[in-house]
């Protein structure tokens, strides 16, 4: 058995959206409707002072949600780890349509749990 893990970097974000947790919290929906996911407990955010970057991070029965923005740079980080496969999702169409993302870059990682 594998779970799988997705390894997400956005650039060319819309900077006020990096830096609205509300906007973070939409993406955070989307992604566990989209991907029919299972959270055990509310997300939990933290808002970094100055640059305002947003930490946010959402436990799954399948394992977790983190995204950590970066609106000084117009980025964000995303992960989304799962405990078995799942089908591909669209993240590009979420991160331009959520947060104007420009360029996007995905890398999918089995994680094998045996030898």
């Amino acid at each position: 058995m594998t779970g799988c893990e997705w390894v997400i970097e956005a650039h060319g974000c819309n900077a006020v959206g990096l830096s609205d947790q509300a906007t973070l919290e939409r993406l955070f929906t989307t992604l566990v409707d989209g991907m029919n996911l299972h959270p055990v407990a509310p997300a939990l955010w933290h808002q970094f002072p100055g640059s305002g970057g947003i930490t946010g991070l959402l436990l799954l029965s399948e394992s977790h949600l983190a995204c950590h923005s970066f609106p000084e740079y117009s980025s964000l980080c995303l992960n989304v780890f799962c405990c078995k496969p799942r089908p591909e999702y669209d993240f590009k169409t979420a991160l331009h349509s959520l947060l104007g993302a420009t360029k996007i870059s995905v890398r999918k990682l089995e994680r094998p749990y045996g030898e």
